[in-house]
């Protein structure tokens, strides 16, 4: 029955999937973030005070 009441409204369902697809993707994304701990963030939270970087650093090409 919910198929005949929904055939003459002619709903947009790629628009709407589309929608739901972000909202899902989205929510996702913003509860790994919020999620991580602050101990995460610690290194980037310092970057800004510092001079120079240590010749030890772990993103240093060997």
């Amino acid at each position: 029955m919910a198929k005949y009441l929904l055939a003459g409204a002619d709903i947009n369902w790629l628009a709407i999937m589309a929608l739901l697809t972000f909202f899902a993707v989205f929510s996702l994304v913003l509860l790994m973030v919020l999620g991580r701990g602050r101990e995460s963030y610690a290194e980037v939270e310092q970057q800004p005070l510092q001079d120079s970087y240590s010749t030890t650093d772990k993103n240093d090409a060997a």
